[in-house]
């Protein structure tokens, strides 16, 4: 939930004009939230290598596959134990020492994050919702330079639903007027719904189609599924480089960014003892389907 996240940022020495300091990319969605995060951040993290810019990226998702660090990431490296512990108690310190009502566990983990990129001198920083967005912790985020809308389908339907039209309202939540937005293409009706609330906000709202020239036999897009998070990941960088007048991404970074992304136990393939085994963490009827054909 949102609510209180504004008060625990300021008790921690924070302001939401610092989060917009961030170069935010705030990505909501059902399916493949993660995925097309890690793209982003992979894109972003070769354009930077070459042109100077950005110097850091972070990158804030959930959950996490074996360790809470993993949520955390500088670089796309998951912040060590050590770091992990110094900020987390410095989050918790303060709060504990000047707050009556405390967060519970993911707004704490959004405060650590945003805490820890602006310790770390993030100059972009990719953030992954929840679940929802309107009223999600991670909504506090003001000013984002992109707003993203993965695929949307039925999750979560006791906090959301019920309906595929409720989940858009409230994924559509994460879009701010002057900020515009992506989105992959969606069911009719769940696209009306994101069309409507960008009118409402005055968003700019472009969906996303699959990209053709995306190249067909590298092992990280074998799914259709990662090609179409691909896509997203790549108009978005694209986006955001715009939107801070930098240079295009080059083809170099384009093939950079697919080669170096990694996101374990999605759609991930490994050979053991002559063994193929296929990971996934599908677990929701949509997704079981996804990786069912697979």
């Amino acid at each position: 939930s949102i609510a209180g996240m504004k008060e625990w940022l300021h008790r921690i020495g924070h302001s939401t004009a610092d989060i917009d300091r961030l170069n935010v990319i705030h990505v909501a969605g059902t399916k493949g939230k993660g995925s097309t995060c890690a793209f982003i951040e992979s894109f972003l993290r070769a354009y930077g290598k070459r042109a100077g810019f950005p110097r850091k990226t972070g990158i804030y998702t959930s959950p996490h596959l074996i360790y809470p660090e993993e949520r955390i990431r500088l670089d796309f490296q998951p912040i060590d134990q050590n770091l992990f512990a110094r900020y987390f108690f410095e989050v918790w310190n303060a709060l504990t020492g000047s707050s009556e009502t405390l967060p519970r566990y993911l707004q704490l983990l959004a405060l650590v994050s945003f805490h820890t990129f602006i310790r770390e001198g993030v100059e972009a920083a990719i953030v992954e919702t929840h679940h929802g967005g309107e009223y999600d912790a991670t909504n506090v985020i003001e000013h984002p330079i992109l707003s993203v809308i993965t695929t949307l389908g039925m999750d979560h339907v006791k906090q959301l639903g019920p309906t595929i039209e409720d989940i858009a309202w409230h994924k559509a939540g994460i879009f701010k007027t002057g900020s515009p937005a992506l989105s992959s293409l969606q069911e009719a009706s769940a696209a009306e719904v994101l069309r409507s609330r960008s009118s409402e906000k005055g968003v700019n709202l472009e969906f996303v189609e699959l990209n053709s020239t995306l190249p067909e036999d590298a092992p990280q897009l074998r799914h259709y599924v990662q090609r179409i998070n691909c896509s997203v990941a790549l108009a978005a960088a694209d986006r955001f480089l715009r939107e801070k007048n930098a240079g295009p991404l080059s083809s170099s970074d384009k093939a950079q960014g697919i080669s170096q992304f990694s996101w374990p136990g999605r759609f991930q393939h490994m050979v053991q003892d002559k063994f193929n085994w296929f990971l996934d963490g599908a677990h929701n009827e949509m997704s079981v389907v996804k990786a069912a054909e697979w």
